[in-house]
């Protein structure tokens, strides 16, 4: 069978023009109300990792004219303590997004910390509340991966009604959601994950592939159907995904690189999301 490479989807043009529609809606919204839309980031800790995402998303939103409150909390703060810290910034008026850091250490509930983020403001799609409303196809915040995912597909026109896609992942903020709106739009839902049974199989039916299991190289090239629209939601030391980039790419139609594929549009739905909360918070027509 003759091959060719697949068109790369690109992430980090979309994440920029994302970013530019949602700097003119943030200075739409400062002219129209005289409030600057605002981002409160949550870290608890000092993980290197984690103060360089939170450091690289108030960047972020300095360039998308949105104002970043940051609340730094000692790695030995109490469940009890992070949660009335989040409660503070959901009652606080002048904060229209929160993001909670995450992970937060192993002797804090982190369920219990994001639920104390009040629906409106959870603009990383991390509750309880939001995941429901994904679920039930209602208004609300998508986890912002997922919700990336989702807008890469739609940019490249990615036909998903009647297709058969597979998600490899399960985690809360991304595997499941990403089902749940890939679901919504009429696709026929597998999810797999790092023990599927035959995982091959599974991944050979799919005419989308999300992975996002967290292993390098973990889906085979040889394993992707030819002409599938393949989405590497992996990110492992040394910039590799959790798909065979090089063997993919030969079978694939579209697929995403690592880096530059499905990165750069979360923390732009992060932003365009938290402009969507200032919007509904602050009495504008809701996107």
């Amino acid at each position: 069978m003759s091959t060719s490479t697949a068109r790369l989807m690109d992430g980090t043009a979309l994440a920029r023009r994302t970013v530019e529609e949602t700097a003119a809606r943030a200075a739409e919204i400062t002219r129209r109300t005289g409030t600057t839309p605002c981002l409160a980031t949550v870290l608890v800790g000092a993980d290197p990792a984690s103060v360089t995402y939170v450091k690289m998303k108030q960047n972020r939103c300095a360039k998308a004219g949105i104002r970043s409150k940051h609340v730094e909390l000692p790695a030995e703060t109490t469940t009890e303590e992070l949660v009335a810290a989040i409660t503070a910034l959901s009652e606080d008026p002048d904060v229209h997004g929160i993001l909670l850091q995450h992970p937060v250490g192993p002797h804090i509930d982190e369920r219990a910390a994001f639920e104390a983020i009040a629906p409106e403001k959870d603009v990383d799609g991390v509750t309880m509340a939001s995941f429901a409303a994904m679920g039930f196809g209602l208004p609300g915040f998508v986890s912002c991966t997922p919700g990336g995912i989702m807008r890469l597909l739609d940019a490249y026109d990615v036909e998903l009604s009647g297709k058969r896609a597979v998600v490899v992942g399960r985690s809360a903020i991304l595997g499941k959601p990403a089902g749940l709106l890939l679901l919504g739009r009429d696709a026929t839902v597998t999810y797999c994950h790092s023990r599927t049974t035959d995982l091959s199989a599974a991944v050979r039916e799919a005419d989308i592939l999300v992975a996002a299991v967290g292993k390098p190289n973990f889906i085979k090239g040889e394993d992707i159907k030819p002409g599938a629209v393949v989405i590497d939601a992996g990110y492992n030391p040394g910039n590799v995904g959790d798909v065979d980039f090089a063997g993919a790419a030969e079978r694939a139609s579209l697929i995403t690189p690592v880096p530059g594929g499905v990165g750069p549009m979360t923390i732009a739905v992060l932003l365009a999301q938290t402009a969507d909360a200032a919007e509904r918070q602050l009495g504008l027509a809701a996107r």
